[in-house]
């Protein structure tokens, strides 16, 4: 079914150039002078490459319906944090692995039991969405500074995933903590 350009958005699949992608953000551009556009980071889905395209608002592209299924995360096959990731079905309890390179830098947010949609298309594994924010226990930090004074200071924290992300000076290990899994970014106290 054709789409305009601008509505495009995160996470949607689409045919773009004759190849399936996958559409990883956008930014809607209204420059001084010419026509507005759609600048739309997507990644090739044979490939793995990640490229942002330029799309004329006039323009129309191919949606492509993918199954959305949502699955639990058991655990890490290789025990060392280099996949395959182990992802059980919710409803058939059908067990998933996928590989690391599909999830790239989302592993660092992945905790047991974690609800996540799962992309599939043709029986193959296209990608994973993760909730927008996780809790997670801080493992380790440095001790609040007496002189830290100023509100927007921030500190390097690890989190029990091996994460490493930026909160205030007033969180201590042991403290769980919301981070956003788009930015990773702190949210706030859990």
């Amino acid at each position: 079914m054709p789409i305009k350009a601008g509505e495009v958005r995160r996470g949607q699949a689409l045919m773009y150039e004759g190849k399936l992608q996958i559409v990883l953000g956008t930014d809607h551009v209204k420059p001084g002078k010419g026509p507005a556009y759609v600048q739309a980071r997507m990644k090739n889905v044979d490939t793995g490459t990640i490229k942002t395209n330029r799309l004329n608002s006039s323009d129309k592209l191919e949606d492509v319906t993918i199954d959305r299924r949502t699955m639990q995360y058991l655990y890490d096959a290789s025990g060392h944090g280099k996949g395959p990731y182990v992802f059980m079905d919710q409803d058939s309890f059908d067990q998933t692995e996928i590989d690391g390179e599909v999830l790239g830098d989302q592993t660092q947010w992945l905790l047991e039991n974690l609800e996540c949609l799962v992309m599939v298309y043709d029986g193959r594994v296209l990608g994973v969405e993760l909730p927008p924010t996780v809790e997670l226990e801080v493992s380790d930090t440095a001790p609040q500074p007496k002189s830290a004074t100023a509100t927007n200071q921030l500190k390097e924290a690890t989190v029990e995933t091996g994460a490493r992300v930026r909160v205030p000076p007033f969180i201590d290990i042991g403290q769980r903590v919301k981070i956003s899994t788009e930015t990773g970014d702190y949210m706030g106290k859990a």
